[in-house]
């Protein structure tokens, strides 16, 4: 798809400016006040502030307890606070904030590595290592991240940045060539693809930076044509994993990082080789990967969620909205423009990429105009059925247990009721070492035992994509939704289930019913995740928001769920609630009202 071009380049590959120069005072003088008053006041504020000391101590920490968060906090509040200084520069050019520029470029320059202690490893999967090898550098999503921070910041600053010394501009091309450009081009890492092996986001999101990088500086053109030929032949392993529907797998926080970050090197593509991607932006499969967002919106900031994803993330920015413009999406482009004005931090002052910061400050997106309904969607690359009414939102997940960032939860459903969660999604904890590990499956999160799922005699479901749901069904239809699916495939064979049918119907207007009919030996406990306290009648009352009858059930167990992860509170309460509810039979029929 994408390699098809490359007989197709021009015999000289331009630059990439990833926004307007320091000296285009025109463009920086048009930034809104709001903007320029936020802008400003954080790299003030900034400047007040150290810098991040960041020993190797604080590297090998990962590889000794398995902590990520302490010291990914150090290695980005650099990386966001010359962001910072760098936008209020450019938006000021009086030379307030020069000499931090020139700190904070030569504090991330002078780094032993660009690498997260998370991903300083060769090999998908492979050892991590303690401390980073500076004579072998690993290009991983910061890696390449922090390469297109500094190009960017040599792109649009480099004449006032010389006027420093010549030095700035020259330390900031060395080490992107040595840590960046040199191994993409002499190495194999396994997120540039690899025949039929799987990629993820890793793909799309390093391919971009990597490509803006090598465009925004001063490179030669066989350099770039190699890169561009490299570059081609990994998007094309990024997409030949998504389905013609476009649906992501990994769940629509990595929709940005994913789909999001193809249209990026797109864009990059766009205007090194101008007109070469107006196929690309045609195709349909392309325009589905784009509107897949809109789909998964429920309302104002909460999504249906699954994978990794949170329930609760922030609104579109610019880069939503352009995605929409250039594939012809109207309603991609008015759903990014309106949801951009709830944000309170339009800015984006926790974004480590400039790039998009830039775009930020520089592109005002046409008015949104009003909210066009979103409808019913089905995804059968993933199995993700989702069905709506005027005040239900209702989504379950098919598909298999061996997807990116998956978690056990073949043939869960989530529920929302005029816009507020009834049955959740958790989502995933901070990430640690054992989020990525053999242990994965130990942590409760990733349990189908805790997605509105059942276990049987204890058992839960398995991972690996042989663990998956058979005999999917769905229909949509003026007055009812309905999805049917056996999910008992997605069991290990110590679970004793022979079939386990559950048909959803979304009775628009009235009720949302789920009917779970199960053959096996051993004993079925229906599992459902809420974040409202229950309480128990002949129904299961919740708070005002509505109730479920049952019928078919035993006697219901509730057990209460502390949360404490940051991660995890930016979706849910201190406290959810996970309800146990026996068969009393082989039949369990539930009655969402």
């Amino acid at each position: 798809m994408f390699s098809e071009i490359a007989g197709s380049l021009p015999p000289v590959l331009a630059d990439f400016m990833p926004g307007a120069p320091i000296g285009d005072r025109a463009a920086w003088d048009a930034v809104s006040d709001d903007m320029r008053v936020a802008v400003i006041r954080d790299a003030e504020a900034a400047l007040g502030r150290p810098w991040s000391l960041i020993k190797a101590s604080d590297y090998r920490e990962y590889s000794l307890n398995g902590n990520r968060s302490r010291f990914e906090a150090l290695y980005f509040s650099r990386r966001r606070m010359l962001n910072d200084l760098v936008l209020a520069e450019l938006l000021e050019a009086r030379g307030r904030f020069i000499d931090a520029i020139v700190d904070g470029v030569f504090l991330i320059c002078e780094e032993s590595g660009w690498q997260l202690p998370a991903h300083n490893a060769y090999e998908r999967g492979g050892l991590r290592f303690a401390l980073p090898d500076p004579a072998q550098p690993v290009v991983d999503l910061f890696a390449a991240e922090t390469g297109a921070l500094l190009a960017t910041v040599a792109a649009l600053m480099k004449d006032r940045l010389d006027q420093v010394s010549p030095q700035v501009v020259a330390r900031i091309e060395r080490e992107i060539r040595v840590r960046v450009l040199s191994p993409y081009l002499d190495r194999h890492f396994w997120w540039m693809g690899n025949g039929t092996e799987r990629m993820n986001n890793w793909t799309a999101w390093i391919t971009q930076n990597v490509l803006l990088a090598a465009f925004a500086l001063k490179t030669e053109q066989d350099l770039r044509r190699q890169v561009v030929a490299k570059a081609l032949s990994s998007l094309d392993a990024f997409i030949k994993d998504y389905a013609q529907d476009g649906a992501c797998e990994e769940g629509v926080v990595y929709y940005r990082h994913a789909a999001l970050c193809m249209a990026g090197a797109m864009t990059i593509l766009d205007t090194v080789a101008p007109a070469s991607m107006t196929p690309l932006w045609k195709a349909p499969k392309v325009r589905s990967m784009a509107e897949y967002i809109v789909n998964m919106h429920v309302a104002g900031r909460r999504y249906f969620n699954f994978a990794d994803s949170a329930a609760v993330i922030e609104p579109c920015t610019v880069r939503e909205y352009l995605f929409g413009k250039a594939v012809g999406s109207d309603v991609l482009a008015a759903f990014a423009a309106r949801d951009r004005l709830s944000s309170e931090h339009k800015h984006l002052p926790e974004e480590w990429n400039l790039w998009y910061r830039v775009q930020e400050l520089l592109v005002t997106p046409a008015a949104g105009g009003e909210r066009t309904p979103a409808g019913n969607a089905f995804y059968p690359g993933i199995g993700l059925f989702v069905a709506r009414d005027d005040c239900f939102a209702l989504a379950v997940k098919g598909g298999n247990n061996g997807e990116s960032h998956n978690h056990n939860d073949v043939g869960s459903l989530t529920v929302y009721k005029d816009g507020k969660p009834f049955l959740i999604d958790i989502g995933v904890e901070t990430y640690t070492a054992k989020t990525f590990s053999s242990e994965r499956y130990d942590i409760w999160t990733m349990q189908s035992g805790f997605h509105n799922l059942p276990t049987f005699g204890g058992v839960s479901q398995a991972a690996g994509a042989d663990f998956s749901a058979r005999n999917v069904q769905t229909e949509f239809a003026e007055n009812q939704a309905q999805i049917s699916l056996d999910i008992a495939p997605a069991y290990p064979a110590e679970a004793r289930v022979q079939s386990y049918r559950r048909t959803v119907t979304l009775r628009r207007g009235q009720e949302i019913e789920v009917v779970d009919i199960h053959q096996g030996e051993l004993p079925a406990v229906l599992s459902l995740m809420t974040c409202v306290e229950p309480t128990i009648d002949r129904a299961l009352h919740f708070g005002g928001l509505g109730r479920i009858d049952l019928d078919g059930a035993g006697e219901i167990e509730v057990d209460a769920i502390d949360i404490d992860d940051a991660r995890l509170r930016i979706s849910w309460p201190p406290r959810i609630y996970r309800l146990r509810i026996p068969f009393a039979g082989t039949c369990l029929k539930l009655r969402i009202v």
